[in-house]
C-alpha cells in the first residue's frame, strides 16, 4: 500500500469518526475548554505512523534485501571488524548509535541473521532452529563477519551515505550487496495495511539463476528451506500473492511400532511439532504410545505406536492432524523509491542481478580512475627524475617560482600523458624525498608503468563486457562459497489426504434394529463398527428406504433395520445383493448395485415407491461377491415348481434406482443361502505416482496391475531387503525402494551381493517363502551390499573386471538360470567369480512366454447424477435373510 492509497483510505466516509461531524468547533462547554476535531491530527499522524512501520522497520529493500535494523547491525559489525570475534552486546551497543530502538529488538535481528548461516560468523549459543531453543544473552555470543559477507556486502566508494537520527554519524542509505540476499535468507514482516514473507531459496540455484538472467534464458526458482523437509510448490506462483506452498516433515518407519522424523516444516520446530502431536492424541484423532525427541544437531523424533496401529495410516494421520504438514502463504512485498512494491521473486532477482551488474560497473570505472591516476603519477615521477627536473628548483626562491619551473621542465615530455598536469600533481613530486631520487631505477619505474597498463587495458576489457565480467563473479561465488549449500529441501508433490480415511475410529457404533435407533450412545444394544465423529453410516430398512446420515450420540433412522454400516462414497467395490417384494402382493424382484454418491439424511427408495413393498433379501458385498440362494415359494393352485437356486452371479450390477429382474409372480415362502459366493467384479486396476510416491486408482502413473483381494505387491529396497504387502492406497514406501510390482509366487528373484565377512560376490535366485514378514536376502553384514536384482523369468547380468597390474580382463555374461538354481532366501549363494570386480550390470533378459491369467469380465455401473459427500470409510459385509409372504 502507497502513501497515496493510505492517504485515499483515510479520505473515505467510512474512515472519518461519525460523531465528529456533529460537533461544533467554535462551541464552548461550561468549563470554558475549547473542544477540538482530532481528524486531521489522526489522519496525518497515522499517515506518517503508517509510512514508517512500512520503510523503517518491517518490509526490506529490494536494492540490498535488509530492512533498516538489519542493514544497521551489518554497517556496526563493519565499523567494529578487525578480524576476531566481538561480543555481541557491543555490537548490538555500537548499532544503536543508529538504530532509535531498545537494544532487545537489535539483539534478537542480530540472532536471526546469525542463524542463517550466512553474513555472520557466530561463536558461542545462538540457539537451535530446530527444536526453537533461544540465543544465550549477548554478552555471552559473539559474531565477526564471514568471509561472504566481506565479498558481497561493501565497498564503501559506491554506497550511498546518510546521517543518522541524531545527525552525529554516517549510515549507509543502502549497502552494495552484490547477491540476492533477500531471496536466499527469505525474510517476513507485518507494518501496518500490508505485510511480507519472502521464502528463503538455495544458494547456488540463486546463482545459476542470476547467471541464466545475464545469458537471457528462461530460469525458475523454488524455495529451499534450512529446516529441510519435503515441499510441494505446485501452487508457488512465483511467491505472490495468492500462492501456497505445503510443506511436510520426513516421516518413515523405524520399525512396525515406531515412526521417525527426521525433517521438520519450515517455521516450526520439534517443541510445537510434538505438542501438536500429544494434542491430536489427547483428541482422539490419532493413537500414540509415547513421543521422544533425540533431537540435537539434527532432528531425531520417535513416535512409539501402540500394538496394532497401522504406521501408514499414522503417517497420513500425522501429515492431516498436526505440524507436520503446514501451509505457507508467500507474499513478494519489498520497498523500492521509498514505496513498497508487490512483486515475485523472479522480478526480484532479475533486479539484484541487475543491480549487481551495475555495482560491478561502477567498482570498475572506480578502478579504472584509480589505475590511470597511478599511472599518470608514476609517469609524471620518471618524467621528473629521468630528466633531473628537481635540479632546476634550487635557485628559485618562491614557491610560485618552484611551481613554474617544475611546470616548464615537464612540458616537453608529456604529450603522451593522458590528462593535462595539474598543480597539485607538481606539489606531489616536490614531496619526493632525496633518498626516493638517489635509489630511483628507471627499469623498475617502466615495469610498473607497464604492469599498470596491462591492468588499465584489464579493466577497460571488463567495463566493455561487464555481462561475462559479471558470470565470472557469479561463478567465483558459486566456487568459493558454494561447498555444503547443496538443496536441502525435496520437492514433490503431494496428494491430498483425507480425514476421515486416517482419523483414529475411537467410538463405537450401535443399532437397535426394531426400534429404528443408531448411535454411539447405545451401548447396550448391537454393536456395528468403530467410528470416529467425522464418519457417515448407510442404513436399509426392511421396507426397502435407505439413508445415510452422519455419525451421532443416538438418532432414529427407521423402524426394521436390516443392514448399517460405515459408509464411504468413493468406494465403487460394495456391492449390494437385494430381492424384494413389490407392493403387498406384487411380483418379486432381484437386483445388484452400488451405492456411491448420495444426499446426506435425504430417503432412497430402492422399491418401485409402492407401498406394502418389503425386503425379502438383503447381502452386503465389499468385494462384489455373488451367492446362491434358494427360492422357496408358497403353495398356491397349480404352481408346480416351488423351489429353485438363483445365483445372483447372473444379475448384473446396475445402479440402485433400477427395477431389477423378476424372481416370482407367486407369494415367496422362504429364501434360503445355500452357497457363499465369489467376487464377481475384475480384479482392481492399481497404479503407482512416482510424483507423489503413492499407489492409486485413478490412472497415475505406472500400473502395477490388476489386483484380486488377495494379490500381493512385492518390494524390494536397496539394503536388500523384501517384503510383500496387500497394496493400500494408503501405504508409504521408503526411498531405498528399487522394485515394486505385482508379486507372483512362483516367479524366481535373482541377485548378485557382495559379502562383506568374506569380501567375494555371490549369485543366488530365490523364492519369497514368508509373505508376511520382511526378510534379508543377502548376508548380514555391515559391508554387505546388494549389486543388482531381477524378478524377470531369465535375466542377465554383465560382469566388469578392474584392471590388475595393467592387465584388464574381458566381461563376463552371466545367466542366473544356468548359473545357480532357485534355492531358498537364506541361502548365500553360488561365488560369482574370484577376480577383483569393477561393476556389475543387468543386461537384457532372455525372452520367456508367461501363462496368461483368466480375467473376469468386469461389470459396468449406471452412473448417478447426485450430490457428492466428502466421507470416506471402511465397510463390512452382512447379510439379512427374511421370510416371504405371510
Amino acid at each position: 500500500m502507497s502513501q497515496d492509497e493510505i492517504e485515499d483510505n483515510l479520505n473515505t466516509p467510512e474512515s472519518q469518526p461519525e460523531h465528529h461531524s456533529e460537533l461544533d468547533v467554535n462551541a464552548e462547554p461550561e468549563s470554558g475548554e475549547t473542544i477540538k476535531k482530532v481528524t486531521g491530527m489522526y489522519k496525518e499522524w497515522f499517515l506518517d505512523y503508517a509510512s514508517y512501520v512500512i520503510l523503517e522497520r518491517a518490509v526490506p529493500a529490494i536494492e540490498d534485501g535488509f530492512k533498516p535494523v538489519q542493514r544497521r547491525i551489518m554497517h556496526s559489525i563493519k565499523e567494529l571488524d578487525d578480524g576476531r570475534y566481538n561480543k555481541v552486546a557491543n555490537i548490538v551497543g555500537h548499532t544503536m548509535q543508529y538504530h532509535p530502538h531498545g537494544d532487545a529488538s537489535i539483539a534478537d535481528a542480530m540472532v536471526q541473521l546469525g542463524q542463517k548461516d550466512l553474513l555472520i560468523d557466530t561463536q558461542g549459543n545462538w540457539g537451535n532452529i530446530f527444536t526453537g531453543d533461544e540465543a544465550a544473552a549477548s554478552r555471552y555470543i559473539e559474531a565477526r563477519l564471514s568471509k561472504f559477507a566481506l565479498d558481497v556486502l561493501y565497498s564503501p566508494k559506491i554506497t550511498p551515505w546518510q546521517l543518522s537520527y541524531d545527525g552525529r554519524r554516517n549510515e549507509p542509505i543502502n549497502l552494495p550487496v552484490k547477491f540476492p540476499l533477500l531471496l536466499a535468507q527469505g525474510g517476513e514482516g507485518i507494518a501496518v495495511g500490508l505485510s511480507t514473507k519472502v521464502l528463503p531459496h538455495n544458494f547456488l540455484e540463486l546463482i545459476d539463476a542470476s547467471i541464466k538472467i545475464l545469458k537471457g534464458k528462461p530460469f525458475q526458482l523454488y524455495p529451499d528451506f534450512p529446516t529441510s523437509g519435503i515441499a510441494d510448490i505446485s501452487n508457488y506462483n512465483d511467491g505472490m500473492r495468492g500462492g501456497r506452498v505445503r510443506v511436510r516433515a520426513r516421516i518413515s518407519q523405524f520399525d512396525k511400532n515406531t515412526l521417525v522424523i527426521k525433517d521438520i516444516p519450515f517455521s516450526t520446530n520439534t517443541t510445537n511439532l510434538i505438542e501438536s502431536i500429544l494434542k491430536a492424541n489427547e483428541k482422539g484423532k490419532i493413537k500414540v504410545k509415547k513421543v521422544e525427541d533425540n533431537t540435537a544437531a539434527e532432528v531425531e523424533i520417535l513416535i512409539h505406536l501402540p500394538a496394532g496401529v497401522s504406521p501408514d495410516k499414522t503417517i497420513d494421520a500425522l501429515y492431516a492432524f498436526t505440524n507436520c504438514e503446514i501451509s505457507l502463504a508467500p507474499l513478494g512485498c519489498v520497498i523500492e523509491n521509498n514505496k513498497p512494491l508487490f512483486t515475485g521473486v523472479s522480478n526480484m532477482l532479475r533486479v539484484s542481478t541487475e543491480r549487481t551488474k551495475n555495482l560491478l560497473l561502477q567498482e570498475l570505472i572506480i578502478e579504472l580512475g584509480e589505475l590511470e591516476e597511478q599511472w599518470h603519477y608514476l609517469s609524471l615521477e620518471r618524467i621528473f627524475i629521468e630528466n633531473r627536473i628537481y635540479r632546476r628548483i634550487e635557485e628559485e626562491e618562491t614557491w610560485e617560482g618552484v611551481i613554474q619551473t617544475i611546470d616548464e621542465g615537464l612540458k616537453p615530455h608529456i604529450k603522451h600523458l593522458k590528462r593535462p598536469v595539474t598543480t597539485d600533481d607538481i606539489t606531489r613530486l616536490t614531496e619526493i624525498k632525496i633518498k626516493r631520487i638517489s635509489k630511483f631505477d628507471i627499469d623498475k619505474a617502466q615495469e610498473k608503468i607497464e604492469a599498470l597498463e596491462g591492468d588499465i587495458e584489464t579493466v577497460k576489457y571488463n567495463i566493455e563486457h561487464i555481462v561475462p565480467f559479471t558470470i565470472d563473479f557469479f561463478t567465483r561465488l558459486k566456487e568459493k562459497y558454494g561447498k555444503g549449500r547443496e538443496r536441502k529441501t525435496e520437492l514433490r508433490s503431494f496428494d491430498t489426504i483425507e480425514a476421515a480415511k486416517v482419523i483414529l475410529r475411537n467410538n463405537k457404533l450401535y443399532v437397535n434394529r426394531a426400534e429404528g435407533f443408531m448411535g454411539t450412545g447405545l451401548k447396550k444394544d448391537e454393536y456395528v463398527a468403530e467410528c470416529s465423529d467425522i464418519d457417515d453410516v448407510i442404513v436399509f430398512l426392511r421396507d426397502g428406504n435407505m439413508i445415510v446420515t452422519k455419525v451421532d450420540d443416538k438418532k432414529f433412522i427407521g423402524k426394521d433395520i436390516i443392514h448399517i454400516a460405515l459408509f464411504d462414497k468413493n468406494d465403487k467395490r460394495t456391492i449390494y445383493n437385494m430381492i424384494y417384494r413389490d407392493g403387498k402382493t406384487g411380483s418379486s424382484f432381484v437386483k445388484r448395485f452400488n451405492v456411491s454418491g448420495v444426499t446426506r439424511d435425504k430417503s432412497y427408495d430402492l422399491t418401485q415407491e409402492k407401498p406394502g413393498s418389503q425386503v425379502l433379501y438383503f447381502s452386503s458385498n465389499p468385494n462384489g461377491e455373488a451367492e446362491v440362494v434358494t427360492i422357496l415359494l408358497r403353495q398356491v393352485g397349480s404352481v408346480k415348481k416351488l423351489k429353485w437356486d438363483l445365483d445372483f452371479a447372473d444379475i448384473a450390477i446396475k445402479g440402485r434406482a433400477s427395477k431389477g429382474n423378476t424372481v416370482s409372480k407367486y407369494p415367496i415362502k422362504k429364501i434360503e443361502l445355500k452357497e457363499k459366493g465369489i467376487s464377481t467384479l475384475r480384479p482392481r486396476k492399481i497404479w503407482f505416482d512416482d510424483a507423489v510416491q503413492r499407489l492409486n486408482v485413478d490412472g497415475r502413473g505406472e500400473l502395477l496391475g490388476e489386483f484380486k483381494p488377495n494379490d500381493r505387491l512385492l518390494i524390494i529396497t536397496q539394503n536388500g531387503k523384501l517384503k510383500t504387502i496387500i497394496p493400500e492406497l494408503t501405504t508409504h514406501f521408503d526411498d531405498d525402494m528399487i522394485v515394486l510390482e505385482k508379486w507372483k509366487p512362483t516367479k524366481p528373484i535373482s541377485a548378485i551381493y557382495y559379502d562383506g565377512e568374506k569380501e567375494r560376490y555371490n549369485v543366488k535366485r530365490f523364492l519369497v517363502e514368508n509373505e508376511n514378514k520382511e526378510e534379508l536376502f543377502i548376508s548380514d553384514h555391515e559391508k554387505s551390499q546388494l549389486e543388482v536384482v531381477s524378478t524377470d523369468w531369465r535375466p542377465m547380468a554383465e560382469v566388469i573386471f578392474a584392471k590388475v597390474k595393467g592387465v584388464q580382463k574381458d566381461p563376463q555374461t552371466v545367466n542366473f538360470e544356468e548359473f545357480i538354481a532357485v534355492k531358498g532366501i537364506k541361502a548365500i549363494g553360488n561365488l560369482l567369480t574370484s577376480d577383483k570386480v569393477k561393476q556389475v550390470n543387468l543386461l537384457e533378459s532372455l525372452p520367456y512366454e508367461e501363462p496368461v491369467e483368466e480375467v473376469v469380465e468386469e461389470p459396468t455401473f449406471e452412473p448417478e447424477d447426485l450430490d457428492p459427500l466428502d466421507i470416506t470409510l471402511e465397510d463390512d459385509g452382512q447379510m439379512a435373510l427374511f421370510g416371504g409372504n405371510e
